[in-house]
Protein backbone atom coordinates (compact mmCIF):
# COMPACT_ATOMS: atom_id res chain seq x y z
CA UNK A 1 0.00 0.00 0.00
CA UNK A 2 3.14 2.02 -0.14
CA UNK A 3 3.57 2.07 -3.65
CA UNK A 4 1.41 4.81 -5.86
CA UNK A 5 -2.08 3.30 -7.35
CA UNK A 6 -0.96 3.58 -10.96
CA UNK A 7 -3.08 3.37 -14.03
CA UNK A 8 -1.36 0.44 -14.91
CA UNK A 9 -1.54 -1.28 -11.56
CA UNK A 10 -5.29 -0.28 -11.44
CA UNK A 11 -5.50 -2.47 -14.73
CA UNK A 12 -4.19 -5.22 -13.40
CA UNK A 13 -6.18 -5.55 -10.38
CA UNK A 14 -9.51 -4.88 -12.25
CA UNK A 15 -8.38 -8.09 -14.60
CA UNK A 16 -7.65 -9.79 -11.53
CA UNK A 17 -11.17 -9.01 -10.05
CA UNK A 18 -13.05 -10.46 -13.17
CA UNK A 19 -10.68 -13.67 -12.99
CA UNK A 20 -11.43 -14.33 -9.59
CA UNK A 21 -14.81 -13.86 -10.20
CA UNK A 22 -14.59 -16.82 -12.54
CA UNK A 23 -12.59 -18.89 -10.77
CA UNK A 24 -15.20 -18.70 -7.37
CA UNK A 25 -17.85 -19.99 -10.07
CA UNK A 26 -15.68 -22.83 -11.19
CA UNK A 27 -14.82 -23.38 -7.94
CA UNK A 28 -18.66 -23.80 -6.36
CA UNK A 29 -19.60 -25.89 -9.44
CA UNK A 30 -16.83 -28.14 -8.78
CA UNK A 31 -18.25 -28.01 -4.76
CA UNK A 32 -21.06 -28.40 -6.22
CA UNK A 33 -22.37 -26.38 -2.83
CA UNK A 34 -21.82 -22.75 -1.14
CA UNK A 35 -22.26 -19.27 -1.75
CA UNK A 36 -22.14 -17.03 -4.82
CA UNK A 37 -23.38 -13.38 -4.02
CA UNK A 38 -21.58 -12.31 -1.74
CA UNK A 39 -18.02 -13.52 -3.24
CA UNK A 40 -18.59 -12.27 -6.56
CA UNK A 41 -19.60 -8.68 -4.86
CA UNK A 42 -16.69 -8.70 -2.78
CA UNK A 43 -13.78 -10.01 -5.24
CA UNK A 44 -12.92 -5.66 -5.85
CA UNK A 45 -12.27 -5.64 -2.24
CA UNK A 46 -10.62 -8.78 -1.76
CA UNK A 47 -8.23 -8.08 -4.89
CA UNK A 48 -7.43 -4.88 -3.51
CA UNK A 49 -6.18 -6.43 -0.25
CA UNK A 50 -4.14 -9.21 -1.63
CA UNK A 51 -2.81 -7.48 -4.68
CA UNK A 52 -2.04 -4.15 -3.14
CA UNK A 53 -3.01 -3.15 -0.07
CA UNK A 54 -1.99 -5.80 2.76
CA UNK A 55 1.53 -5.58 3.94
CA UNK A 56 1.76 -10.08 3.65
CA UNK A 57 3.86 -12.84 2.12
CA UNK A 58 2.39 -15.62 1.21
CA UNK A 59 5.46 -17.43 1.09
CA UNK A 60 6.18 -16.67 4.76
CA UNK A 61 2.18 -16.73 5.98
CA UNK A 62 3.02 -16.15 9.82
CA UNK A 63 5.62 -12.99 9.38
CA UNK A 64 4.94 -11.23 12.44
CA UNK A 65 4.31 -7.55 11.00
CA UNK A 66 2.12 -8.80 8.58
CA UNK A 67 -0.91 -6.72 8.22
CA UNK A 68 -3.57 -9.06 9.62
CA UNK A 69 -7.65 -9.36 7.40
CA UNK A 70 -10.56 -11.22 9.44
CA UNK A 71 -12.82 -12.81 7.54
CA UNK A 72 -16.11 -12.06 10.01
CA UNK A 73 -18.63 -13.41 7.12
CA UNK A 74 -16.83 -16.60 6.92
CA UNK A 75 -19.61 -18.11 4.38
CA UNK A 76 -17.95 -15.62 1.85
CA UNK A 77 -14.83 -17.66 1.84
CA UNK A 78 -14.51 -18.77 -1.76
CA UNK A 79 -13.05 -15.35 -2.94
CA UNK A 80 -10.92 -15.40 0.24
CA UNK A 81 -9.44 -18.85 -0.89
CA UNK A 82 -9.60 -17.44 -4.82
CA UNK A 83 -7.45 -14.53 -4.23
CA UNK A 84 -5.30 -16.05 -1.09
CA UNK A 85 -4.63 -18.93 -4.24
CA UNK A 86 -3.72 -16.36 -6.73
CA UNK A 87 -1.33 -15.00 -4.18
CA UNK A 88 0.36 -17.56 -3.87
CA UNK A 89 -0.67 -19.08 -0.75
CA UNK A 90 -1.39 -22.04 -2.05
CA UNK A 91 -1.75 -23.90 -5.78
CA UNK A 92 -4.85 -22.61 -7.74
CA UNK A 93 -5.55 -26.44 -8.77
CA UNK A 94 -6.30 -26.76 -4.77
CA UNK A 95 -9.44 -24.55 -5.09
CA UNK A 96 -10.89 -27.81 -6.34
CA UNK A 97 -11.37 -29.48 -3.17
CA UNK A 98 -13.57 -26.68 -1.80
CA UNK A 99 -15.99 -28.32 0.86
CA UNK A 100 -14.62 -31.89 0.65
CA UNK A 101 -13.71 -33.76 3.16
CA UNK A 102 -10.20 -33.33 4.11
CA UNK A 103 -9.86 -30.16 2.36
CA UNK A 104 -8.11 -27.35 3.80
CA UNK A 105 -10.92 -25.00 1.73
CA UNK A 106 -13.43 -26.02 4.64
CA UNK A 107 -17.43 -24.10 3.88
CA UNK A 108 -15.92 -21.55 6.76
CA UNK A 109 -12.48 -20.67 6.85
CA UNK A 110 -10.61 -22.62 9.42
CA UNK A 111 -7.13 -21.27 10.61
CA UNK A 112 -6.18 -24.52 11.55
CA UNK A 113 -6.10 -26.39 8.53
CA UNK A 114 -4.82 -23.22 5.86
CA UNK A 115 -1.81 -20.76 7.22
CA UNK A 116 -2.74 -17.47 6.03
CA UNK A 117 -6.30 -17.50 7.83
CA UNK A 118 -5.70 -15.13 10.99
CA UNK A 119 -9.34 -16.80 12.63
CA UNK A 120 -11.68 -19.28 12.04
CA UNK A 121 -15.26 -18.41 11.28
CA UNK A 122 -18.47 -19.75 11.06
CA UNK A 123 -21.11 -18.10 13.70
CA UNK A 124 -21.53 -14.63 12.32
CA UNK A 125 -20.66 -11.71 14.80
CA UNK A 126 -18.41 -13.09 16.02
CA UNK A 127 -15.39 -11.58 13.31
CA UNK A 128 -15.07 -7.82 14.83
CA UNK A 129 -14.26 -9.20 18.41
CA UNK A 130 -12.07 -11.33 17.07
CA UNK A 131 -10.34 -8.29 15.26
CA UNK A 132 -10.41 -6.33 18.40
CA UNK A 133 -8.02 -8.84 20.18
CA UNK A 134 -5.53 -8.44 17.42
CA UNK A 135 -5.81 -5.07 17.32
CA UNK A 136 -4.79 -4.69 21.37
CA UNK A 137 -2.23 -7.03 21.01
CA UNK A 138 -0.36 -5.51 17.80
CA UNK A 139 -0.46 -2.36 20.79
CA UNK A 140 0.75 -4.75 23.45
CA UNK A 141 3.39 -5.90 21.15
CA UNK A 142 3.91 -2.29 19.69
CA UNK A 143 3.46 -3.74 16.10
CA UNK A 144 2.64 -1.14 13.84
CA UNK A 145 0.72 -3.75 11.47
CA UNK A 146 -2.91 -3.10 10.41
CA UNK A 147 -5.75 -4.87 11.39
CA UNK A 148 -8.56 -4.89 8.91
CA UNK A 149 -12.33 -7.01 9.84
CA UNK A 150 -14.41 -7.91 6.46
CA UNK A 151 -17.75 -8.13 8.06
CA UNK A 152 -21.74 -8.43 6.39
CA UNK A 153 -24.43 -5.97 6.75
CA UNK A 154 -26.62 -8.63 8.07
CA UNK A 155 -24.45 -9.32 10.69
CA UNK A 156 -24.76 -6.40 12.44
CA UNK A 157 -28.57 -7.58 13.45
CA UNK A 158 -26.88 -9.61 16.11
CA UNK A 159 -25.83 -7.43 19.98
CA UNK A 160 -22.62 -9.32 19.76
CA UNK A 161 -21.43 -6.88 17.20
CA UNK A 162 -22.67 -3.89 18.32
CA UNK A 163 -21.13 -4.65 21.95
CA UNK A 164 -17.72 -5.17 20.05
CA UNK A 165 -18.35 -1.99 18.26
CA UNK A 166 -19.12 -0.04 21.77
CA UNK A 167 -15.96 -1.65 22.96
CA UNK A 168 -13.86 -0.44 20.11
CA UNK A 169 -14.53 2.96 20.01
CA UNK A 170 -14.87 3.22 23.96
CA UNK A 171 -11.16 2.57 23.77
CA UNK A 172 -9.97 4.04 20.70
CA UNK A 173 -8.49 1.34 19.06
CA UNK A 174 -7.22 3.04 16.04
CA UNK A 175 -5.68 0.42 14.39
CA UNK A 176 -8.70 -1.26 13.50
CA UNK A 177 -10.79 -0.74 10.46
CA UNK A 178 -13.83 -3.17 9.60
CA UNK A 179 -15.49 -2.75 5.86
CA UNK A 180 -18.70 -3.87 6.04
CA UNK A 181 -20.04 -5.99 2.78
CA UNK A 182 -22.99 -2.75 2.62
CA UNK A 183 -25.29 -5.37 0.19
CA UNK A 184 -28.59 -5.07 1.41
CA UNK A 185 -29.13 -9.06 1.17
CA UNK A 186 -29.22 -12.21 3.32
CA UNK A 187 -30.32 -15.87 2.99
CA UNK A 188 -33.98 -14.89 3.72
CA UNK A 189 -34.56 -11.73 1.96
CA UNK A 190 -32.86 -7.78 1.74
CA UNK A 191 -31.41 -6.64 5.22
CA UNK A 192 -34.40 -4.21 6.03
CA UNK A 193 -37.04 -5.70 5.17
CA UNK A 194 -35.94 -8.51 7.83
CA UNK A 195 -34.26 -5.79 10.09
CA UNK A 196 -33.63 -2.40 9.16
CA UNK A 197 -29.87 -1.22 10.08
CA UNK A 198 -30.12 2.44 8.64
CA UNK A 199 -29.50 4.88 9.74
CA UNK A 200 -25.93 2.53 9.45
CA UNK A 201 -23.53 5.43 9.54
CA UNK A 202 -25.67 7.30 12.58
CA UNK A 203 -25.30 4.56 14.62
CA UNK A 204 -21.36 4.00 13.75
CA UNK A 205 -20.72 7.31 14.58
CA UNK A 206 -22.80 7.12 18.31
CA UNK A 207 -20.30 4.61 19.18
CA UNK A 208 -17.03 6.68 18.59
CA UNK A 209 -16.53 5.13 15.04
CA UNK A 210 -14.44 6.92 12.23
CA UNK A 211 -17.40 6.34 9.50
CA UNK A 212 -16.18 6.26 5.73
CA UNK A 213 -18.91 5.19 2.80
CA UNK A 214 -17.09 4.03 -0.46
CA UNK A 215 -18.42 2.17 -3.85
CA UNK A 216 -16.86 -1.07 -2.93
CA UNK A 217 -17.39 -2.51 -6.72
CA UNK A 218 -14.31 0.54 -7.69
CA UNK A 219 -10.66 -0.49 -6.45
CA UNK A 220 -9.67 3.12 -7.16
CA UNK A 221 -11.84 5.13 -4.86
CA UNK A 222 -11.65 1.48 -2.44
CA UNK A 223 -8.19 1.98 -2.33
CA UNK A 224 -8.41 5.79 -1.63
CA UNK A 225 -10.67 5.38 1.55
CA UNK A 226 -8.32 3.14 3.12
CA UNK A 227 -5.66 5.32 2.60
CA UNK A 228 -7.84 7.44 4.54
CA UNK A 229 -8.47 5.41 6.78
CA UNK A 230 -5.23 4.49 8.21
CA UNK A 231 -4.96 8.29 8.70
CA UNK A 232 -6.99 8.13 11.08
CA UNK A 233 -5.42 8.47 14.78
CA UNK A 234 -7.84 8.97 17.38
CA UNK A 235 -10.63 6.46 16.88
CA UNK A 236 -11.82 3.26 15.05
CA UNK A 237 -12.41 3.42 11.27
CA UNK A 238 -15.18 1.46 10.03
CA UNK A 239 -15.77 1.74 5.61
CA UNK A 240 -18.99 0.88 4.63
CA UNK A 241 -18.27 -0.56 1.33
CA UNK A 242 -21.86 -0.26 -0.52
CA UNK A 243 -21.39 -3.79 -3.12
CA UNK A 244 -23.81 -5.14 -5.90
CA UNK A 245 -24.50 -9.04 -4.77
CA UNK A 246 -23.68 -11.69 -7.32
CA UNK A 247 -21.65 -8.87 -9.45
CA UNK A 248 -20.39 -9.65 -12.41
CA UNK A 249 -23.41 -11.99 -13.49
CA UNK A 250 -26.34 -10.30 -14.53
CA UNK A 251 -28.77 -13.13 -13.47
CA UNK A 252 -27.27 -13.39 -10.13
CA UNK A 253 -27.00 -9.33 -9.06
CA UNK A 254 -29.05 -7.68 -5.97
CA UNK A 255 -31.02 -11.32 -6.14
CA UNK A 256 -30.54 -12.29 -2.56
CA UNK A 257 -31.75 -15.89 -3.70
CA UNK A 258 -28.17 -16.27 -4.95
CA UNK A 259 -27.00 -15.33 -1.21
CA UNK A 260 -26.29 -19.13 -0.78
CA UNK A 261 -27.04 -20.90 -3.84
CA UNK A 262 -24.39 -21.99 -6.13
CA UNK A 263 -24.89 -22.60 -10.12
CA UNK A 264 -26.37 -25.26 -11.35
CA UNK A 265 -27.86 -27.05 -7.84
CA UNK A 266 -30.92 -25.20 -7.94
CA UNK A 267 -33.35 -23.47 -9.95
CA UNK A 268 -33.54 -19.60 -9.32
CA UNK A 269 -36.58 -18.00 -10.06
CA UNK A 270 -35.67 -15.13 -12.79
CA UNK A 271 -32.51 -17.33 -13.99
CA UNK A 272 -31.21 -19.09 -16.56
CA UNK A 273 -31.95 -22.96 -16.14
CA UNK A 274 -30.34 -25.08 -13.77
CA UNK A 275 -27.61 -26.81 -16.39
CA UNK A 276 -27.18 -23.39 -18.21
CA UNK A 277 -26.16 -21.08 -14.96
CA UNK A 278 -22.40 -21.52 -14.59
CA UNK A 279 -21.83 -21.59 -18.30
CA UNK A 280 -23.87 -18.11 -18.92
CA UNK A 281 -22.13 -16.78 -15.66
CA UNK A 282 -18.88 -17.80 -17.59
CA UNK A 283 -19.94 -16.56 -20.40
CA UNK A 284 -20.88 -13.41 -19.09
CA UNK A 285 -17.49 -12.53 -17.35
CA UNK A 286 -15.08 -13.90 -20.16
CA UNK A 287 -16.73 -10.83 -22.33
CA UNK A 288 -16.05 -8.37 -19.21
CA UNK A 289 -12.37 -9.49 -18.91
CA UNK A 290 -12.49 -9.52 -23.23
CA UNK A 291 -13.97 -5.27 -22.78
CA UNK A 292 -11.59 -4.51 -20.04
CA UNK A 293 -8.53 -5.65 -21.85
CA UNK A 294 -9.33 -4.03 -24.81
CA UNK A 295 -10.27 -0.68 -23.84
CA UNK A 296 -6.59 -0.50 -21.61
CA UNK A 297 -5.25 -1.09 -25.42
Amino acid sequence: MDTELTEAKLFELNDLAVKARQLVIETLVEAGSGHSAGPLGMADIFVAFYFHILKHDPKNPEWNDRDKLVLSNGHICPIQYVTMAMAGYFPIEELKTLRKINSRLQGHPSRHYLPGLETSSGPLGEGISQAIGLALAAKLDKNKQYIYCIASDGEHQEGNTWEAIMYAGKNKINNLTVIVDRNNIQIDGFTEDIMPLEPFKDKYESFGWYVLEVDGNNIHAFEETVREARAIFNKPTVIIAHTIPGKGVDFMERNYLWHGNPPDVVEVPGSPAKGDQAKIALAELRTLQGKIESEHQ
